[in-house]
């Protein structure tokens, strides 16, 4: 990178869909957006135009080319993840990947090494941890005040209609999309693994109850999960909350007290009984990203930003390195890994 502490820091884009428009807006606000990539054209034109930035339908052009980006966000489907920023890496840039990091902990690896081959930053999206009740959750825990962690549930309840899937070509599709815990869920399961810690094992039962035209995969599953530490937990998710998104939440008993972070997106302190001090002063988080005729997770990809500026200049530890993407990965992985049941007869 140039000069950190005078000198802008340059972007680019790799995917002009949904999310990249979030990504460009933000950028705007840290450094300049300087080139997009889109397969589609009409989509890389429409967003290089609103910020002024280089257009491109080849990736290797892009990199080839637009030697004064610093660093390329990665916001192509799922399962492109790992190529985009693999080629990305290996042509000279620092990666800010968006979520899942990959829809295999191989591909992680493989990313993750050839960032180190390059020496080159990379950095993975996880929003959800700058929600407040979150941050404020993960304190108290880290600081002994919940105790040892009994168990935790999380749920999912959230709705994608017909409209969603077929309004893209990639969504449904198991090797672009990877599935509802990659696409939907992966933000509740690394708050999990955040606060809670390592998971030793799980057992899942899945089944695709409303979507089978749309997605080749499960719509709904109920997962138990063993950590490292001891506790126990359970995940509930579905995309068939009828007509709209119901909850996001993260409930965690403890020796020492309970606490529930709900709302839709755990964007809520809804339940706090500790033996201790309570948690004062937690804001309800901003609003969810929302995408017209849906709505996904909390829309904190300023704070993202943020981050990644600061750590460039020296100020800040990196929010969410690749390691810790993969370990979400891994996760979503081995429960997709042990579904036992087989399909309810309908």
């Amino acid at each position: 990178m140039r000069n950190k502490q005078t000198s802008s820091v340059n972007f680019a884009i790799v995917g002009c869909g949904r999310i990249a428009k979030r990504h460009a807006r933000h950028i705007s606000n840290v450094g300049q957006l300087k080139a997009v990539c889109d397969v589609i054209e009409e989509r890389a034109e429409d967003l290089g135009g609103e910020y002024g930035a280089d257009v491109y339908t080849d990736l290797d052009d892009m990199l080839r080319e637009a030697t004064d980006v610093d660093i390329v966000s990665v916001c192509t489907p799922n399962g492109l993840h790992a190529e985009h920023t693999i080629r990305a890496v290996r042509g000279g840039y620092h990666v800010l990947c968006e979520k899942p990091m990959a829809l295999s902990v191989a591909d992680c690896g493989r990313m993750i090494t050839e960032a180190e081959k390059a020496n080159k930053r990379l950095f993975v999206v996880k929003q959800n941890r700058f929600n407040p009740p979150v941050a404020a959750v993960k304190d108290i825990v880290d600081g002994g005040r919940l105790g040892k962690i009994y168990s935790v549930q999380v749920n999912c309840f959230w709705n994608r209609h017909q409209q969603y899937y077929e309004d893209s070509s990639w969504r449904g599709l198991k090797e672009l999309d990877g599935g509802v815990l990659y696409t939907q869920f992966s933000h509740f399961i690394d708050i999990m693994y955040w606060i809670v810690g390592d998971v030793e094992r799980t057992q899942a039962n899945m089944h695709n109850f409303n979507h089978v035209e749309t997605t080749e995969f499960p719509d709904t599953g109920v997962v138990t999960i063993r950590f490292r530490n001891g506790a126990i937990g359970g995940i509930h998710f579905t995309t068939n909350a009828h007509g709209g998104n119901m909850e996001g939440s993260i409930t965690i008993f403890g020796e020492k007290g309970t606490v529930k972070i709900g709302g839709q997106y755990l964007n809520e302190l809804e339940y706090q009984n500790l033996s201790g001090p309570a948690i004062e002063g937690v804001k309800t988080s901003a609003g969810a990203n929302d995408y017209g005729t849906y709505q996904g997770s909390m829309s904190n990809h300023d704070k993202v930003y943020e981050n990644l500026i600061s750590v460039f200049r020296g100020d800040e530890e990196a929010a969410t390195v690749g390691y810790e993407g993969l370990k979400t990965v891994e996760i979503i992985e081995n429960i997709y890994s042990t579904v036992q049941s087989k399909p309810p007869v309908m």
